[in-house]
Formats: C-alpha cells, structure tokens, sequence
C-alpha cells in the first residue's frame, strides 16, 4: 500500500481544493495556493517533493516539518532554486519556502542514482570481484557503505569515482535494518540480502519502510538461500554457493536482486518479468556484460 493522504492533506492545507470522483481526484485553487505551516506525520519523499514544489508559486511562507532529508530533495531544491525559487534548508527536517510569483527555465545536471550505484558495489562483492564506478560518489550510500565495509569490502576513493574491491575469502555477515535517509535504503534492501545469502555466518534483514519488501525470498530460497522470515525481519545464514534456477521478479529492486544472485550463482538463472527492472536500471544487461558477466536479455 502507498496511501497519498499525506499528499492530498498537506495540498489542502495549502489552500487546494480537493475531491474523490469516480475513481480520480480533482484538485483546484481558484485562487492560488497560500503558504502554511505542515508537519508530515510520516517522512515521505515524494510528499515533501510534492509540497515543495506547490509552495514555490503558493503566497506567503510555507515551512515543511518533519521533511525527508534524501539528496534527491537537496537535487530538486537546488533545481528549483535556479528556476527563481526562494528554498532554504533543504535536507534538514524542516524546510521553509517563500512563494515567488513565476519561475523561469534553468540548467540542472541531476545528481548520480545513489541506488544505481549501491547495487553495482554490491554486484562486485557478490561476485567478489572488483569495479571502478564513476560519475558518482560514496557521499550518495553513507551507511550502505558502512555496512559493506563492516561485512569486509573496501571502498577506494578516486577522481572520477570510487572502486570497490572484494578480499579473498566469503564476506562476513552484518545485520541491516532500514530506516529514512541517512539510514540504511529499503531500495537497496534486497540486494543486500542477496549479498548475505552466501555470507560467513549469519545476517538479521528488518525492514520497517515497505510492507511486502521480502517477495525476493522465496525466489532466493528456489536458487539454495537458507532465509527464515519472522515479521518484519529476514534471518539470513549464509550458504557455500547458490544455484542457478527459474525465478520470477515481483517488482524493481526483487528483479535486481535476482540478477546479482544469478551472477554468482553456478549454473544458469532465468529471471522472468524482467520489466520491472527498467524503471530504475538503464541498460543492466550491458553494463554487467561489459563488467565479464555472461549476461543477456532474451525477447519473448
């Protein structure tokens, strides 16, 4: 479930008028947004984009409580902030914004997909291999960092990028629980227990962002994964090796966990419903393939 109460609520808070009709919801302000104070009852992204963005032409102060901190925020309000938007303390939990009248065209470069680059680091240490990842930071995944550095794989800074290098010997396993940026990302949730399936010892996946974020397990527990699941939390006791098998992505970050599974896997993996992926991975197959991985989309 990913209720939009949140958004509805705070843009009736800021003077929209807003009605449920056959199935759509219609929203108007005949006569313009006025700035408020909103406090989100939950940290929500999407929300606190949503406000964000309405408040830039709404009048008078807007003040954002309790807003999501990720750099995908900072990225918008800086956007919006060479476009003539008045912002301020974007990626704190209280944002203010002074409504302008108009806004103009800018020129932004959007910051690297910080979930993009977390799960190529992963797919390096699954395969223990290594990679060089450019265009991109370890500023973007503090803790998942943290967290890979715990379980053994180093991170070595470079002018374009960062490498990820894999020590010899299994991966040591770390217990992760997700929590709002600059927590642990659900995104990179499955993936990472992808990675601890053939850790050394055992791992403890709690997630508390996303209802139904363990639809990979069964999935991984078909290729050799030995998972347990106990409510919101996933015990993962590491295995000597997966084994390649017919699976089915259920949605975009289960897909690419099954790649990286199937990457280290023996033998040959199916990975069905592969649509999902596209959403948040530009061309996987390649990128993987001209990494050394035996790698390919076939069409149906």
């Amino acid at each position: 479930m990913r209720p939009i109460d949140i958004h509805l609520s705070g843009l009736r808070d800021l003077g929209a008028e807003i009605e449920l009709l056959d199935g759509y919801i219609r929203a108007k302000a005949p006569q313009g947004l006025v700035g408020a104070t909103i406090t989100l009852p939950i940290i929500s992204v999407t929300a606190t984009e949503n406000l964000m963005m309405a408040a830039c032409l709404a009048q008078g102060e807007t003040r954002l409580i309790n807003a999501a901190r990720e750099p995908e925020i900072v990225d918008l309000a800086n956007c919006l902030i060479a476009m003539g938007a008045d912002i301020r303390d974007a990626g704190t939990d209280t944002i203010t914004i002074q409504g302008t009248k108009r806004l103009q065209g800018a020129t932004h470069r959007v910051i690297p997909d910080r979930i993009e680059t977390g799960t190529y680091a992963m797919a390096a240490a699954i395969t223990k291999g290594s990679i060089h990842l450019t265009d991109t930071s370890l500023d973007l995944i503090p803790t998942a960092s943290a967290q890979l550095q715990r379980a053994g794989i180093m991170f070595i800074p470079t002018a374009q990028g960062f490498e990820v290098k894999t020590p010899e010997g299994a991966v040591q396993g770390v217990d992760v629980m997700t929590e709002p940026y600059p927590g642990f990302a659900t995104d990179l949730q499955a993936q990472m227990m992808a990675l601890m399936t053939i850790c050394r010892g055992a791992s403890l996946v709690t997630e508390t962002i996303w209802e139904n974020r363990f639809m990979h397990v069964p999935e991984l527990c078909r290729m050799g994964a030995n998972i347990t699941v106990h409510g919101a939390s996933a015990l993962v006791r590491g295995v000597p090796s997966l084994r390649g098998a017919p699976v089915m992505a259920t949605d975009l970050r289960a897909s690419v966990c099954l790649v990286l599974a199937g990457l280290a896997a023996e033998g040959e993996t199916v990975i069905n419903r592969v649509y999902h992926l596209d959403r948040g991975y530009e061309r996987v197959e390649d990128k993987l393939g001209r990494c050394g991985a035996h790698i390919e989309r076939i069409a149906v």
